[in-house]
């Protein structure tokens, strides 16, 4: 089977894992030995870990596990479990008193649609871990995406699914660059292609014609009765350019220019809208610029996977149970 997602990056490993029954989940990616990080946050109501130390003023230049997680800041317990998964491999940062692990992630909020106790954990951090392989990556209703949504101006009685998604690309140059989404919007996703909404809030709860957010957008002055913690859009890409993390920190700035282009509005008060930058190879040497330009399709390509992939989950309806995956995508 041919692999398009992010594993097709030697050396990368993404693992999922979810709490049985119930819509939320992990998204663990492991680059061997780990990988030179930069990162940038555009949206008002981010939730992360381990961002600081990928300024790139400051000392450790590269993570060991990266995770996007549900559960809101509850999710971010499951560092704990990928931090002691890699210290037993003997995988972090090296001490005079033994191996310290770095790992940054982000949390996306679902409590709206898991509406249980059980959330994602330091157990289900290290099962995701367990579960990390190079296999190609399963798109839609899995791991970090199994609970997120998109359009949700009108609340998630309108929402439809979103997911997780992930692709790579080659160019001729042997330039590589992957990226792995999740998408959990305010904003509807669109098709740029074809400027066509795709996923997003629906006309009313029980049909599947869509609202356009961001026309609505232009005939309000506030947004009112919506919680600012619902929605974030957050994920990474990945190069085999060897870039330091002021480069990096940069190629995540134009990646956002993916998530800007499928997801309208995005960047709002209401979103988290976080993407780390991975550096994990040798070409060398290739300007940020040519990096972060590829790292913005991928977003794209990323972004649209995810929702075409996703699952209807009680009255939000999910693509890939309306119209299945795009025969390219199967």
């Amino acid at each position: 089977m041919n692999n398009e997602t992010l594993t097709a990056m030697k050396g990368i490993k993404v693992g999922h894992a979810h709490i049985p029954d119930i819509p939320t989940g992990c998204t663990v990616i492991l680059p061997d030995g780990g990988a030179v990080a930069g990162v940038d946050i555009r949206g008002g109501a981010p939730g992360t870990i381990g961002t600081d130390s990928l300024h790139p003023l400051n000392l450790v230049d590269r993570v060991h596990g990266l995770f996007f997680t549900g559960g809101s800041a509850f999710g971010l317990s499951v560092a704990e479990g990928i931090r002691y998964f890699l210290k037993e491999r003997r995988i972090g940062f090296e001490t005079d008193h033994g191996v310290v692990p770095i790992v940054s992630g982000a949390v996306i909020f679902d409590l709206g649609v898991n509406t249980t106790d059980l959330l994602p954990d330091s157990a289900l951090g290290y099962e995701a871990c367990e579960n990390a392989s190079e296999n190609p990556v399963p798109d839609g209703s899995h791991g970090a995406g199994r609970g997120a949504t998109v359009g949700k101006i009108h609340g998630l009685q309108r929402a439809m699914m979103g997911g997780v998604g992930s692709v790579h690309l080659q160019v001729p140059s042997g330039l590589e660059v992957g990226a792995i989404m999740v998408v959990n919007a305010f904003g509807d996703v669109v098709d740029p292609d074809h400027n066509r909404i795709i996923a997003g809030c629906r006309q009313n709860p029980e049909g599947l014609e869509l609202f356009n957010t961001e026309f609505e957008m232009f005939e309000r002055l506030t947004i009112k009765g919506f919680s600012s913690l619902e929605s974030t859009v957050v994920g990474a890409v990945i190069t085999n350019a060897r870039l330091n993390k002021t480069q990096l920190t940069k190629v995540a700035q134009m990646a956002h220019d993916g998530l800007a282009r499928t997801i309208r509005p995005s960047h709002t008060l209401f979103d988290g809208d976080t993407i780390f930058a991975l550096s994990y190879g040798n070409l060398d040497p290739v300007d940020p610029s040519v990096v972060g330009t590829l790292a913005a399709v991928a977003v794209a390509q990323a972004n649209l996977k995810a929702v075409r992939h996703a699952r209807s989950h009680e009255n939000k309806p999910g693509l890939g149970d309306l119209y299945g995956p795009l025969p390219t995508e199967s």
